[in-house]
C-alpha cells in the first residue's frame, strides 16, 4: 500500500497496514473525527503505536468484535462511527479468506481475478490492469465482502445487498508499461498525437464540417438554454478550463466562470437557472471537484464532465460525460490528459456555437478541419525534443523560473510553470506578461530564466515589449514563437520555433515543448520524474 501522508510523518510506525488484535487495515482518506475517537478509545484502555488516523479504524473494529459481532457486522458498526472520507481494505486473522473493501468519499475499485474467489482492490484502474479487466466501482457508503464463495456488496449503514454492474475495461496492460521509454512521463508526452486523435474519433461528422456530441445526452436545444457556464477543476485540469473559458466565450458567446474546485463551495456561489457546470478531472475521482459538482447539482445546475476514466465517481454524478480516451496516464505530472481535455473543450465550444448560431457553417468547418490537422502538428512539436534537452542542460541549475504569455496562452504559461515545479522542484511562476511590471519584474536578474510564449497573433507586439523589459534587467530569455522577426532572435538567449495551427488552437502545440523542458530539466537534476515527492496521481482527499 502506497501512502500519501496526511496524519503523521512518512515513517515506518505510520506505514500501512495497521494491525490491532488481528484486525488489519489499509486506508486512503482522512478520518475527520479521529481525535475524539482516539480520546474515547484511550480512555477505554487502548494504546496506539502510530500517529495516524488509520490506526483508529483497526481499534474500532476490534472493539466491535469483542462485543461478539461477526467480522462483517463489526466492520459496519465501526465505520458507522467514522466521519470523513475513506477507501479501506480490511482483513481479520480469524477470517483469513475474507477481504472487506469499503468506500466513503475516496474511490475504490474491485476487480475479479481469473480464478474463483480471486479479487483485487485498488483506488485506480491502472493498478489492476495486469490482473483483470472486469471491475466494479463501489459507490459511497458501500462495502464489498470477498471470499472464496464469491463477493457480496452491501451498504455500510444497514447491510442491504446491492446489485452492481461489472464494467469491462478496454485499456490494455501494455498501455500501462513504459514501452522502451526511460519514464512514463516521456512516453505519455510522445503519445499525445495519437491520444488527441482518439479524442476526436467519432466526434466529427463524416463530411468533416461539424461536431457530433450526441454521446453527452445534451441536445442543441439544451445548449441554447444555457445562460451561464461554470467550470470546476484542480491543478492541470484547471489550466485546461482556463483555455476552455476563452473558447466558450469567444466561439459560443456564453458567459463562463472558472473556479478552483476546492474554493467553489466556500464562496456561496450563485448557481442560477440555466447554469451548466463543467467538471474536469483526469481520474474522475478528484475529491474537491466531486464535492463542488455535488453542491452545484444540489443548487439545480446540470453537470457535464470531462474525464479519462470510465465509470468514475464524477462521471456517474454527471448528466453527460465527454471521455478523453487518452488511455492510462501513469506519470503523476499530467501531459496527455491535458491536451485531450483541451480537445474535448474545443469540440464542446464548436458544438455549442453551432447550436446557438454564434458561428456560421464555414467558420465551424474551418475550425473542425484545423482540429483534424492538429495531431500532425503535435508530432512536429515533439521533433523539438533534442532542442529542449539542450536548453534544459544549460538552465537546470537555476533556482527560479518565470513563464510569461498573454491571452489564450497565459494558461499555458501557468501549466509550464506547474510542470517544472512538480517534477524538477525548481520554483516557477506563470504570469500574464502584462502583469510582469506589477511585481515579478523585481525578481528578474542574470540568474533567472524567463520563458516567453510569443505566438504570431495580435498580442505579439506587446509580448516583444515585455521581452525588452526582461532583457533590460539581464534576464535569460527563452522564447517560443512561430515568428521570423529578427528583433525576437536578437533579444533572446534561446529561440524555439513552433509551427502553429492558428491562434485558437495554439495552446495545444505550445504546451508540448514546455512539458519537454520540464521533463529534461528534472532528468538533469536527477529527481523522480514519474513519482515526484509529496504528490499523488489522483487527489482523493479534500
Amino acid at each position: 500500500h502506497t501512502r500519501w501522508a496526511t496524519h503523521g510523518r512518512p515513517t515506518e510506525p505510520n506505514a500501512h497496514p495497521h494491525v490491532y488484535e488481528g484486525v488489519v487495515v489499509v486506508h486512503n482518506g482522512i478520518v475527520e473525527n479521529y481525535i475524539a475517537l482516539r480520546e474515547e478509545l484511550a480512555a477505554a484502555g487502548h494504546r496506539f503505536s502510530s500517529e495516524t488516523d488509520t490506526e483508529i479504524i483497526s481499534h474500532l473494529i476490534a472493539r466491535e468484535l469483542a462485543r461478539e459481532l461477526d467480522f462483517c457486522q463489526a466492520v459496519r458498526a465501526a465505520l458507522n462511527q467514522v466521519r470523513g472520507a475513506f477507501a479501506l481494505g480490511i482483513m481479520y486473522e480469524q477470517e483469513p479468506e475474507m477481504l472487506i473493501a469499503a468506500r466513503k468519499g475516496s474511490p475504490l475499485v474491485v476487480a475479479h481475478g481469473s480464478q474463483q474467489g480471486e479479487y483485487y482492490i485498488a483506488s485506480d484502474i491502472p493498478a489492476l490492469l495486469a490482473y483483470s479487466r472486469e471491475v466494479i466501482f463501489l459507490d459511497d457508503d458501500e462495502m464489498a465482502v470477498c471470499s472464496p464463495a464469491g463477493m457480496t456488496i452491501m451498504t455500510v449503514a444497514d447491510g442491504r445487498e446491492q446489485q452492481k454492474e461489472v464494467h469491462q475495461i478496454a485499456w490494455d496492460p501494455i498501455m500501462a508499461e513504459k514501452g522502451g521509454y526511460k519514464h512514463f512521463m516521456l512516453k505519455e508526452i510522445f503519445e499525445q498525437p495519437q491520444a488527441v486523435s482518439n479524442t476526436l474519433l467519432g466526434r466529427i461528422s463524416e463530411d468533416r464540417r461539424k461536431t457530433d456530441l450526441q454521446e453527452t445526452g445534451f441536445t442543441p436545444a439544451d445548449w441554447r438554454a444555457v445562460k451561464k457556464i461554470m467550470i470546476l477543476a484542480c491543478g492541470t485540469s484547471w489550466h485546461a478550463g482556463l483555455v476552455g473559458k476563452f473558447w466558450l466565450e469567444r466561439l459560443a458567446r456564453i458567459p463562463t466562470e472558472i473556479d478552483i474546485a476546492s474554493e467553489f463551495r466556500y464562496r456561496d456561489p450563485l448557481v442560477e437557472e440555466g447554469t451548466l457546470l463543467i467538471g474536469i478531472s483526469q481520474s474522475g475521482e478528484t475529491a474537491d471537484t466531486l464535492a463542488a459538482l455535488r453542491e452545484g447539482k444540489d443548487k439545480g445546475a446540470k453537470i457535464l464532465s470531462i474525464c479519462n476514466v470510465m465509470g468514475s465517481s464524477i462521471s456517474r454524478q454527471s448528466d453527460g460525460v465527454m471521455y478523453t480516451y487518452a488511455g492510462p496516464e501513469i506519470g503523476v505530472a499530467s501531459t496527455k490528459a491535458f491536451t485531450t481535455q483541451l480537445a474535448c473543450l474545443m469540440l464542446l465550444a464548436l458544438d455549442m456555437a453551432a447550436a446557438r448560431k454564434t458561428m456560421d457553417d464555414e467558420e465551424i468547418a474551418e475550425n473542425v478541419e484545423a482540429l483534424l490537422k492538429l495531431p500532425a502538428l503535435l508530432e512536429k512539436s515533439l521533433i523539438l525534443a533534442p532542442r529542449l534537452e539542450q536548453i534544459a542542460r544549460t538552465y537546470h541549475h537555476a533556482s527560479d523560473y518565470l513563464f510569461l504569455a498573454r491571452g489564450l496562452n497565459y494558461p499555458i504559461a501557468l501549466e509550464g510553470a506547474l510542470k517544472l515545479k512538480e517534477i524538477s522542484y525548481i520554483h516557477a511562476e506563470g504570469y500574464p506578461a502584462g502583469e510582469m511590471k506589477h511585481g515579478p519584474i523585481a525578481l528578474i536578474d542574470e540568474n533567472m530564466p524567463v520563458v516567453i510564449l510569443a505566438p504570431h497573433d495580435h498580442h505579439y507586439e506587446k509580448v516583444v515589449s515585455n521581452l525588452q523589459e526582461v532583457v533590460a534587467r539581464d534576464g535569460r530569455v527563452i522564447a517560443f514563437t512561430a515568428s521570423t522577426d529578427k528583433r525576437l532572435a536578437d533579444l533572446s538567449h534561446e529561440v524555439v520555433k513552433i509551427e502553429e495551427p492558428g491562434e485558437i488552437l495554439n495552446p495545444l502545440v505550445y504546451v508540448i515543448p514546455l512539458q519537454l523542458l520540464a521533463y529534461y530539466t528534472a532528468v538533469f537534476k536527477g529527481t523522480d520524474v514519474d513519482q515526484p515527492r509529496n504528490l499523488a496521481k489522483s487527489v482523493t482527499v479534500e
